[in-house]
């Protein structure tokens, strides 16, 4: 259920002087403006002047007129013009509609709803707008610009299903491989204390780190091998003998475009064991197209849930327990394969 807080030019001159004071003391305990005019109601350009006015003449040059429009004036988006705003959301980044914003935030929905129908709403209204049509604030996926979309388009309508149709001709399981590192102060959650204190975490001596590279298939077969060394061809040969060696079943691997895996060495030895292992290459830039990632993030998010290690060898510890745990989950290994960039491969 989502509080929606009256327009700010509804209240009385004396609830409007006590927001003033309740947003300069927000101000003064280290609250940005942006929060600051979610949680009173008005707009962040409106906190931003009366601290800019305070900060120049005190409490006496606070600005006492009210701004904006009169409550009632000024027009709205009708419902063809609220549905041209989600088409554009939906399909446009506001890079690509000319908008100077690297994601759709209020503002930049506010700047596009400007452009497209010289409408001016205040960031506030578009928010209420935004949850109105059923769009939520959530953490950014990241997303190479080089990346072509076409291109992983084709890949998972049409390369893995080919990739399936072998596995089934030939008896062979899929499996997907990624190397991830993983660093002595990762701790991904948040931690409450008092109001205008921070959360202090004690974090281990710098650069501590253990590599692991991690295989898994959709059934909820899982195998890891942890190394404190780059990742070469030659060390990943020396992991693909050891994969293979797990089975008598061909495995189809599919992995990303790191020089490593695609060296002539590499390339060499695949050809001398092409009857147990074939290796497939995601497209260039689409690291959440491997379902490996969604391990990795769990990874790394969990693996220090108990305490950070003050030791190399207490991460290592820490990373296998978690590994060898999740062996034993194999349910929860398959449930990475449920995310929806890579649902396609759940089977």
């Amino acid at each position: 259920m989502t509080i929606h807080l009256p327009d700010a030019r509804q209240l009385s001159d004396s609830i409007l002087e006590a927001l003033r004071l309740r947003a300069l003391r927000g101000c003064e305990l280290g609250y940005t403006h942006a929060d600051l005019a979610d949680l009173l109601g008005v707009t962040r350009e409106t906190i931003t002047r009366w601290w800019n006015a305070y900060k120049v003449g005190g409490l006496e040059g606070l600005p006492q007129d009210r701004s904006g429009r009169p409550v009632g004036s000024g027009a709205l988006l009708d419902e063809q013009q609220a549905a041209r705003i989600q088409q554009l959301i939906d399909d446009h980044t506001p890079e690509e509609l000319g908008i100077a914003a690297p994601l759709w935030t209020r503002r930049a929905v506010r700047d596009l709803i400007a452009k497209q129908f010289d409408i001016h709403l205040a960031t506030r209204t578009v928010g209420d707008y935004l949850a109105r049509w059923g769009y939520t604030a959530k953490r950014p996926t990241r997303r190479s610009k080089l990346q072509d979309p076409d291109e992983v388009q084709d890949w998972v309508e049409n390369t893995y299903p080919e990739i399936e149709t072998q596995a089934e001709e030939e008896d062979a399981k899929i499996l997907w491989a990624d190397e991830t590192g993983v660093e002595g102060d990762e701790h991904a959650h948040y931690g409450y204390s008092r109001q205008g204190e921070p959360a202090i975490m004690e974090v281990p001596r710098p650069h501590l780190r253990v590599n692991v590279i991690i295989t898994l298939g959709n059934d909820g077969e899982l195998h890891y091998k942890t190394y404190d060394r780059m990742m070469t061809g030659a060390f990943f040969i020396e992991y693909l003998q050891e994969l293979i060696a797990t089975t008598d079943q061909k495995i189809l691997l599919i992995v990303d475009r790191l020089p490593s895996h695609k060296s002539k060495a590499v390339e060499d030895w695949l050809a001398a064991h092409k009857e147990q292992i074939e290796v497939y290459y995601l497209p260039p830039y689409a690291p959440e197209q491997n379902v490996e990632e969604y391990l990795n993030q769990d990874l790394k998010s969990n693996v220090h849930a108990e305490r950070l290690p003050d030791t190399k060898g207490e991460l290592l510890g820490q990373v296998q327990i978690f590994l060898e745990d999740l062996k034993a989950l194999p349910a929860r290994v398959m449930a990475y394969f449920q995310h929806p960039k890579v649902q396609f491969a759940a089977g």
